[in-house]
């Protein structure tokens, strides 16, 4: 059974950061595109960014590039969310999703197969 655990949201100042972590318990974790989302109040689920299995190619929605860095690290079945100069319009619950094995990187939310609980993160002015 896959399992996706959130951890390390919280309440930041504007201008802090924060680093989201997703362990996976996914037995072709190394095979398999990984993403983050997020949820604010009354809005639907957005795309963040995802790390394709093939080589890491990232790519992010344009209002985080240069801010946030996602990563993965297969020995530990981890991706991670770096989150520098956060703003209070980055407030929201974010999502880590997977995609079944040798799938391609999207940021159609539709095509995720596997999805965590979510992390609350929210910024402050």
């Amino acid at each position: 059974q896959v399992q996706l655990v959130e951890s390390g949201g919280g309440l930041v100042q504007a201008g802090g950061s924060l680093r989201l972590s997703c362990a996976a318990s996914i037995r072709s974790f190394s095979s398999s595109t990984m993403g983050w989302f997020r949820q604010a109040p009354g809005k639907e689920r957005e795309f963040v960014a995802a790390i394709t299995w093939i080589d890491s190619s990232t790519i992010y929605r344009d209002s985080v590039k240069g801010r946030f860095t996602i990563s993965r690290d297969n020995a530990k079945n981890t991706v991670y969310l770096q989150m520098n100069s956060l703003q209070p319009e980055d407030t929201a619950v974010y999502y880590c999703a997977a995609r079944r094995p040798i799938a391609t990187m999207t940021q159609d939310r539709s095509l995720y197969n596997y999805w965590g609980q979510g992390t609350q993160v929210t910024v402050s002015s």
